[in-house]
């Protein structure tokens, strides 16, 4: 009874959310096929949904083919912004690529990928 217990008090904490920011856009993107050595580029949309205005702090991506623009201005309560990726197709193959993403809301980082195919 105890352990049930435990289990319905601990349930909702598995699926909270980020508190302050909620995608608009899913958190991944594929392009699809690329022509070689062209550049690509996505926008990640955010909401804050928070009752103050947040930050981003940082913006990390895993190698030096991505490079992300984002705007260093608060962003308000309802109010949208984006994360701006640009990818530089020149390696042929797959990739899949990650960008970490840091609020100054929130302790953990939110992971935005994009992935693709270079001919």
């Amino acid at each position: 009874m105890k352990m049930l217990l435990t289990i319905c008090l601990l349930l909702p904490f598995l699926f909270i959310q980020n508190e302050g920011v909620e995608w608009l856009t899913p958190l991944e993107h594929d392009f699809g096929d690329l022509e070689f050595q062209k550049e690509v580029e996505y926008s990640f949309e955010f909401k804050n949904i928070s009752d103050e205005p947040i930050l981003i702090d940082n913006v990390r991506p895993t190698c030096g083919c991505t490079t992300p623009d984002w705007s260093y201005d608060p962003i308000l309560p309802d109010s949208i912004s984006n994360i701006r990726v640009v990818f530089d197709a020149n390696k042929k193959g797959y990739f899949r690529k990650k960008i970490i993403v840091f609020f100054s809301n929130q302790r953990k980082s939110d992971k935005l990928y994009i992935e693709g195919f270079v001919e």
